[in-house]
């Protein structure tokens, strides 16, 4: 089985190559929703999350507000790194069993979808890396529009995260996500037919 990681800053595509992904016949795992797991009240990573910023970031059914938690990590480094030393242990440890369920199942291919997944050091669950990058204004436009997030608090994100010309050397594929629909899918199909030709 070979496990894809598709990586990329927020914002460049990744959601999408992985939907086209899925299309072809790969089985999808998404770090982020991982890492919302581990935020579960009353588990592990919720106690500490809960004891490194306080109890005004819980909401009154237990659940951390992920929103408040948001722009409290994304102000301060410090803050950031605190919060991925908690989650992203934890939700590595979701992702192997979860790769490991799609091995079981029979699965050709898994697409692990995860932004962090350099900086978190998550290469050692893949095969290889694609990386998805779109400029910055256009990344702007696409979250302002889906997420209704204002320009100061997107590229507030964008800093915090390594920049895709970082991530380049790491990547097996690169995938420019700065045109229309139709070329992501014939770029992601085209690398996909690649690997069934390699493995």
């Amino acid at each position: 089985m070979l496990v894809i990681g598709v990586t990329g800053n927020i914002g460049s595509g990744k959601s999408t190559v992985c939907q086209i992904l899925a299309k072809l016949g790969a089985a999808v795992i998404d770090a982020d929703k991982l890492g919302h797991e581990t935020y579960k009240p009353h588990n592990p990573a919720w106690q500490e999350i809960v004891a490194a910023f306080g109890k005004d970031i819980v909401k009154s059914d237990d659940e951390v507000d992920r929103e408040k938690l948001g722009q409290i990590a994304f102000s301060h480094p410090d803050a950031l790194a605190r919060l991925n030393q908690i989650v992203h242990p934890k939700a590595h440890r979701l992702a192997e069993e979860r790769i490991e369920a799609c091995r079981h199942q029979g699965a050709k291919a898994v697409a692990l979808e995860a932004t962090l997944l350099i900086e978190a050091r998550w290469t050692d669950l893949v095969n290889k890396i694609w990386l998805v990058a779109a400029p910055e204004s256009i990344v702007v436009q696409r979250l302002a529009l889906s997420e209704m997030r204002s320009e100061s608090q997107i590229l507030a994100r964008l800093k915090s995260q390594m920049p895709a010309e970082g991530k380049m050397k790491y990547a097996d594929e690169l995938i420019h996500n700065d045109g229309d629909i139709n070329q992501l899918e014939a770029r992601t199909t085209e690398l996909w037919h690649k690997l069934h030709l390699a493995f």
